[in-house]
This record gives structure tokens, sequence and C-alpha cells, in this order.
């Protein structure tokens, strides 16, 4: 039984087009990029600034405990230092329901929300952040529940019982709509105005910021909290951020026509039989648990956790074993990164570059290293900064095209660094946030160096998440902040924040800083 659906990437596209009404005439007649904001607070200039990154938190209450909320908390001291918060993905587990928006969102960051005060009071579709929140999607933003589970969902109780009560796995009525839920919780959802009067009147209320590529949404923190677009920019301190939606070309190619791939494609389809017959096991086992029972509740955490893993190892087999289509990419936010690069690095005004996405590029993550995805994720970024390696020459002095890249879709916390793959990619430093919410993973067992056709790519050198066995397992839970430094070229004190559930209990621990 498939407990999630990833719609086709063509899908994604068209529907979040629709939403944001993607160059729509008036748009374009406004000379309005879509795709740019303003963080308009007052302290853009400024050249020293803070800010947090969560990812992968979109779960709720499990077990007695929420480790969401636990690391929300382990940010509150911090949020009058910072100027805003990154989220790498994967807002709302599982599906991205906008059932789940209250639980899963809206109560663990309360603080950060206008009217906070009153979370139960606050819709999904009309947060105003008080602390700027700048999301991107995530893969379970998009899912969506199959039809015989949405059937399911709603006539036969005993499945829901079985999902909710047992495992816990926070599946509803009904899925993301291909991501319309958070749609309409973080992005300026203009389909919702009819009238051309009424669009025109919203362009001249928050459409004001100018920029050198054309008017822009103007984030008001406290006002209007709306991100233009799924994939957008924004400058901050000199440093030009990108947020990314990894969604759209994340497609792993096609396997070969030939006898090897024929052999490919029956592993494959081997595995993905023997993980469907683990998740029957899974349920089966776990209905026998009792909740209440402190050790058979850490043992629900688990098959939970095991639960989740098998699904989206089960979606990363079918995108590889796909044979009706070709491979879809988003080669108009993939050209518009490159552009964008580009023009970065020749604006003698920006003094870095911050890159954020959902799915990893590199990872060592036991279950996410070696996916299909993932290496398609490299492979099209790695395309993107060839092409900008080769336009911009010696612009750069030596330094990496960009100096962070933040992602999320692992759960844990990984510093990893490219050495000198090759290509536009090489020496730069990734950090995957994942490990905000729930289900945590291991390291995989081949250690911290990723190797590719007998070359070092790139080497772990911070590796948090699950660990330990029985009475000894610890889940560190964790975020970021992040302190950037200087006047001229930044430098980033990356600050984890980790909130550990060990034996039973909550323990902050205090890791030493490190610098990128």
């Amino acid at each position: 039984m498939k407990l999630v659906s990833d719609p086709a990437i063509a899908k994604k596209i068209r529907k979040m087009s629709q939403r944001v009404r993607w160059q729509d005439p008036l748009i374009v007649e406004r000379n309005i990029d879509q795709t740019r904001l303003v963080l308009d607070d007052g302290q853009a200039d400024d050249c020293e600034f803070s800010f947090l990154v969560v990812g992968d938190s979109g779960s709720g209450r499990h077990g007695g405990q929420n480790p969401q909320r636990q690391v929300a908390e382990l940010m509150l001291p911090h949020h009058n230092e910072c100027r805003f918060m990154l989220h790498t993905g994967d807002v709302i587990y599982l599906v991205g329901s906008s059932e789940y928006y209250q639980q899963n969102f809206i109560q663990p960051y309360r603080e950060f929300l206008l009217g906070g005060e009153h979370p139960k009071q606050i819709a999904y579709d009309q947060m105003i952040f008080k602390l700027p929140i700048l999301p991107v999607p995530g893969n379970h933003d998009y899912y969506d529940l199959p039809i015989f589970l949405s059937l399911a969902s709603l006539t036969t109780l005993p499945i829901r019982r079985l999902l909710r009560s047992r495992l816990d796995l926070d599946v509803g009525l009904h899925g993301s709509d291909t991501g319309d839920a958070y749609a309409r919780a973080f992005l300026d959802y203009l389909k919702a105005y009819g009238l051309t009067t009424e669009l025109e009147d919203h362009f001249n209320r928050y459409y004001t910021a100018k920029t050198d590529t054309g008017h822009c949404l103007r984030y008001q923190p406290g006002h209007f909290t709306r991100l233009p677009n799924r994939y957008y920019t924004f400058r901050y301190g000199g440093i030009d951020f990108f947020g990314l939606d990894s969604n759209t070309f994340n497609d792993p190619p096609p396997l070969p026509k030939t006898k090897q791939g024929q052999v490919d494609r029956q592993i494959l389809e081997k595995r993905r039989q023997d993980l469907e017959q683990e998740k029957l096991q899974i349920m089966e086992t776990s209905a026998k648990l009792d909740p209440n029972n402190p050790i058979e509740a850490d043992e629900l955490e688990d098959f939970q956790a095991k639960m989740s893993q098998i699904e989206e190892i089960i979606v990363d087999i079918d995108k590889q074993l796909a044979t009706d289509k070709s491979t879809q990419t988003d080669t108009e936010q993939l050209n518009w990164l490159q552009h964008r690069l580009i023009e970065s690095w020749n604006n003698s005004e920006v003094r870095g570059r911050v890159i954020y996405f959902h799915h990893p590029p590199y990872v060592t993550e036991a279950t996410k290293w070696q996916q299909g995805q993932t290496l398609a994720i490299r492979n099209r970024l790695r395309g993107v900064l060839d092409a900008v390696a080769e336009e911009i020459g010696s612009l750069t002095q030596g330094r990496p095209l960009v100096d962070l890249v933040l992602n999320g879709h692992a759960h844990c916390l990984e510093h990893l660094e490219t050495m000198d793959t090759g290509h536009g990619d090489s020496h730069i430093h990734w950090i995957v946030c994942g490990g905000s919410g729930f289900s945590l993973r291991r390291q995989r067992i081949e250690g911290a160096d990723l190797i590719e056709k007998n070359r070092l790519m790139a080497r772990s050198h911070l590796f948090i998440g699950r660990n330990g066995q029985g009475s000894h397992k610890g889940r560190p839970y964790s975020a970021l902040r992040i302190d950037v430094k200087g006047e001229g070229q930044p430098k980033f004190i990356v600050r984890p924040l980790v909130a550990e559930w060990y034996q039973r209990q909550w323990h902050n621990r205090q890791l030493e800083p490190f610098i990128v």
C-alpha cells in the first residue's frame, strides 16, 4: 500500500505558476520581477547580521514528545538577535495537508507569528510573521494521498486508526493538492484576485520596491510577509540569497535500454517489492504495541521513522523505474539561477552568495547519499555552476562560486566540504539542516568521504543524527544560528543548536561553532 503520491514535475510547475499568475500580462506590463523580494526591515544594509535555519520540521507531537517545539524553544533566546529564519523544506508531514498547519507549524512557531499568543485563532493561509520565515518547498509539501488511501481515509476507519493511532504518521483526509496548501500559506496567491482592479490595487500596495531587475514584492515583517514565487532571491547585508524549488529538477535520468539497464531495473523492482513487504510487517507489529507504555512508545517511534524512510526510498525507486516519460527538468528555473549568479558576480555591491533548497547534492546520511534524486540534483546544479564559472572567468579570484549551500531532506545536521571536483561546485561548504522535526537518520557505514569515479569529491566534517542502540539510543534534533561577520568577503560563524531526546529526557547540547 503506497502512502504518498508525488505529482509529476510538469504538474508542479503548471499548478504553482497558476497560483502566482506567472508572467500575467499585467505583471509584465508593470515590469514586476516575480522572483525577487526586498526584505524591508530597515536593517538590510548592515554588513553584520545573524539568521536562523531549520528544515524537515513539519511533524507534530509523537509519543508524548514534540521535537519540533523543543527546537523552536531552543531558538527563542536568539529571536531578538536574528533578522530572519530560512526553512529548507518539508514544512508539513506527511503529505503537506492544510489540516496539519495548525498542529505542525503554527503552534510550534507561534512566537514568530503576529497574534501568536492566540495561535488557534491563526488561519494557515493568513499567517503574518513578526520574525520572517523564508521557506522553500520540500517533497512532502507537494505530496498527495494516493486515490486508494484518500478513499480509505474517508470510508475505512480501521486503516486510518492503524496509521494515525499506532504509527501516528500525520495522515489526514487529503494531501497538499500538488503544493496548494504551501502556496496558500507562504506565497502571494495572486490567483485569488478575480478583478483586474483588485490586482492593480494589490500591486500598488505591496510591489513597490525598485531594483535593477524591475519592481518587486516588498516583504514587511509584521505587515505583509508573502513570497513572490516558489523560487526567489533577495539581498541582505550585501549577500545574495537564492531560494530554489528542487522538487522540479530532481528526476533521475531514465534507466538505459541495455542489458545492464534491464538488470538494474530488476534489482530495483525486487527491492521495491521487499520494501512493500517490510511496510506491511511494520504495520502488523505496531498494531500490537501500546503507545502508553514508554518502552513500546519508543518502538513505535522507531517504526514510524522506518515507515517514513521506506516510503521515501520507494518514491525514489519509482522515479528511476518510470517508463512513461522522459526525464523532466525545470530548465527555466535552472537558467534563471545561472543568469542571476552571473549578474551577482558582476555586481560590485554583492560580497557573497548563499543558496538554499531542499534536496542535498552532497550528504552522507544512510538513506540519501546515493539516491537517484541526490545524484540528479548534484549533476544539474553542477551544470549551472560550470556555466557560471565559464562566463565569469577570473572574477572569483580563487573564491568558490557560492559561499554556502543549505539543504534539508536528509534528517540530520551535517557539514560537508567539496574538494576539487573538476567542476564549478569545487571548494564549497554544504550544510544539511534537516533534523528539526521527527524521524532522524543515521550516517552511512561507508564513512565521511564521498568518492566519485575513484576521486574524492566531498568530505563530511560534522554529522549529528540518530545514534546508539537500545536504551542508549540518542535522537539529537537541531537548528542553526549563523552569524555573518566582516565588511568585505563574509565570514559565516555557524552555531549548531541541539536538543537531544535521550533515555526519555531532553538534553540541550552546546556544540562548538565552526567557521566557513
